[in-house]
């Protein structure tokens, strides 16, 4: 071994060595270089012609294939065009990374330089209005992780939230919120807790002066006097103490929400405005353990007696939950009782996810009488494929769709009912 030989070898582990050093001591670094590169990416879609799986439910037959193949996880996906044959160049795909699919293309969303995917951030959510698009995004600037709502079509910030108040390692805009619906005049969106487990960003669903951890209200008046002026966009508070509040639907003028709790305690809620829904003074999970952040605590159980709005549903061990929205033509024909349908991600060990879970209630809407998880193989659900104000679309066949991280829009078919 000659001593060029040792010196360059010698060079080359010192070199490795203070990397991994550096690199430990500066995580978020590392991840603003990734988020840097990430943004970067342009996402490839292909149409899929893949085999149809089966999957048997209680009462029927759900056959599920892929028609489009997108490595990447949505923040909204619209169909216009209820009722329709089907044609995937219609899909309008948002992807959580900043890409728009659009006629089966795929090109960059310009968003400001802020827009990070540092701490599992994105694109959350697509807000339409006027045939205009409005993202919900993860922001970080000198060191301010904060969330923004931002005009795309005319480059212009109209909602800036206040810097979270944890240590950037403590965020995490998983919790964000991936939601909105229309209801007459006004849009509701969902603004959760940016976190993984019990930390000062949770007290934020109590204040009033923060919009985090909360169910968000803008009316449709103001929104366009925003747009067409410098004034600021008025929100309000249609409800306060949610943690991660993922999917909205609007069922007979009345607003749901999902959740997810924390180590357990996923939710199924009738959302009234004014309410409180006890985050985190309550709920039916508990902390995360230390290997995962926490400390293992459990919180108090009782809504009611502790002042809070009762879930309709709590998931104990939680399953992951994602999207909801309301269940299609088949199912209200088949069950004839109020109906709502949500998704799953991955779940735990406990209560596997990837499923299909269809709700039923009663008239009053105030209790949930049954519940159906339809595991759905390995896929990760993340959202159902609606129109621009987050209405279910069916198809002429009364198949629907939905989008898998990773993997693409499957279509789902509903045969065999007995």
């Amino acid at each position: 071994m000659t001593k060029k030989f040792i010196i360059i070898f010698a060079l080359w582990l010192l070199t490795v060595l203070l990397t991994a050093i550096w690199t430990f001591e500066n995580p978020e670094k590392i991840e603003k270089i990734k988020s840097f590169f990430k943004k970067k990416q342009i996402i490839k879609i292909e149409v899929s012609e893949s085999e149809i799986q089966k999957f048997i439910a209680n009462s029927f037959t759900v056959e599920a294939k892929k028609v489009l193949k997108l490595e990447d996880k949505t923040a909204f996906v619209i169909y216009n065009g209820f009722n329709d044959n089907f044609n995937e160049a219609k899909l309008e795909i948002y992807t959580q990374t900043g890409t728009l699919v659009k006629n089966l293309e795929s090109k960059k969303i310009n968003l400001p330089n802020y827009f990070t995917l540092q701490r599992n951030g994105g694109i959350k959510t697509i807000i339409s209005f006027e045939n205009k698009k409005i993202a919900l995004i993860s922001s970080n600037e000198k060191n301010c992780f904060f969330a923004s709502l931002f005009l795309i079509n005319d480059q212009k910030e109209l909602f800036r939230s206040k810097c979270l108040p944890e240590v950037a390692k403590n965020n995490d805009f998983n919790g964000l919120g991936s939601s909105n619906v229309h209801l007459s005049d006004k849009i509701l969106f969902s603004l959760g807790t940016p976190e993984k487990h019990a930390s000062k960003n949770s007290m934020l669903a109590q204040l009033d002066n923060s919009k985090f951890g909360k169910i968000l209200e803008i009316n449709k008046d103001d929104l366009l006097n925003s747009i067409n002026s410098n004034n600021e966009l008025k929100i309000s508070i249609f409800s306060k103490g949610h943690r991660v509040p993922q999917g909205l639907t609007i069922l007979r003028n009345n607003v749901f929400n999902v959740e997810h709790g924390p180590k357990g305690g996923d939710e199924l809620n009738r959302v009234i405005k004014g309410k409180n829904y006890g985050w985190p003074k309550v709920s039916y999970g508990t902390n995360y353990l230390k290997d995962n952040g926490g400390d293992g605590s459990s919180f108090k159980i009782n809504h009611e007696k502790n002042n809070f709005e009762e879930p309709l549903f709590a998931f104990v061990p939680s399953v992951g939950i994602s999207s909801l929205n309301h269940c299609p033509k088949v199912f209200k024909q088949y069950y004839k009782k109020n109906c709502l349908m949500g998704l799953s991600l991955y779940g735990n060990n406990l209560r596997k996810g990837h499923s299909l879970i269809i709700f039923l209630l009663n008239e009053n809407l105030n209790k949930v009488e049954s519940v159906e998880k339809i595991k759905l193989g390995n896929l990760i659900l993340r959202h159902f494929v609606t129109d621009d104000k987050n209405v279910l679309y069916e198809d002429k066949n009364g198949d629907i769709y939905l989008s898998a991280d990773k993997k693409g829009i499957f279509r789902l078919s509903f045969k065999n009912f007995r």
